[in-house]
């Protein structure tokens, strides 16, 4: 096959209409827009959300709740995702990363309590529970904060 033998598939290309070319088109004069009115002029489109004069849902619904624009998330990692690792490894968010544990590229990792952990691991991570620092520390290993 060369590049001149490339053609779209049947059916995938088609003529845009062609409006205003005359009466007997069947697309002359209004050119498929009807008579007058808003959107027969060009430029004229109800914005989004417009209902026709009616008061649009979005302020007919009441307002309610609070958004913190300073609300801290978490990348939540917990201890029996951990075990995947070998022992005496220095786990940092990097490596975590790297293994799948954590996916958002600047997270802020928290290590959680849920599962056990039998080998030793060094982490360095930004907050840990209290739960996840004794298991971690209860089977020889150690947590650092950055």
């Amino acid at each position: 096959m060369r590049i001149h033998d490339l053609a779209p598939l049947k059916g995938s290309k088609q003529k845009g209409k062609r409006v205003g070319r005359g009466p007997g088109s069947g697309h002359g004069k209004t050119s498929c827009r009807g008579h007058k009115g808003q959107k027969a002029r060009s430029g004229g489109s109800a914005p989004p959300g417009f209902e026709g004069g009616q008061m649009p849902i979005q302020r007919r619904l009441p307002k309610r709740g609070f958004t913190n624009i300073f609300k801290k998330t978490f990348a939540v990692v917990n201890v029996k995702d951990l075990k995947a690792f070998e022992p005496n490894t220095t786990l940092d968010i990097e490596s975590m990363k790297r293994a799948g544990l954590v996916r958002k590229a600047e997270a802020t990792v928290k290590v959680l309590g849920k599962g056990d952990i039998s080998h030793p691991l060094t982490l360095k991570v930004n907050k840990v529970s209290k739960a996840a620092r004794e298991k971690i520390e209860s089977a020889g290993g150690t947590v650092l904060l950055q």
